[in-house]
């Protein structure tokens, strides 16, 4: 066994075992959730990158780089079209890049089909 466990809250024995989801001390008899663990902290930077690698930020100036399908459109969003003053969001699906594109209105994009203008 690698993992080692808390030991008891209430009389400090090391001796406790796990019985389900709950923690139980066979000395005492306590039983009881396991202590939170702290939320792991990424370690792997979170910038959002355009195609290129170039670090985006709000407000940026960026160029579709490739032809892109509009749903419920007959044209799509041409490449090297670009795109003024993008915002950055936790979109859906991957789509991290928030605009408003003359002739297609509000849009989310991926930043893998941009690059910084």
């Amino acid at each position: 066994m690698s993992q080692s466990l808390p030991p008891c809250p209430e009389c400090s024995s090391e001796y406790t075992y796990e019985m389900g989801a709950l923690l139980v001390c066979p000395e005492c008899g306590h039983e009881g959730a396991p202590p939170a663990a702290e939320p792991a902290r990424a370690t792997v930077d979170t910038a959002i990158k355009d195609a290129v690698g170039n670090v985006l930020a709000d407000g940026d100036t960026v160029t579709v780089v490739r032809t892109l399908k509009v749903k419920g459109s007959p044209t799509g969003i041409k490449a090297g079209t670009k795109v003024r003053n993008i915002r950055l969001v936790d979109g859906v699906d991957g789509h991290d890049i928030d605009c408003k594109i003359d002739g297609f209105g509000s849009l989310q994009l991926k930043s893998s089909v941009v690059k910084k203008a």
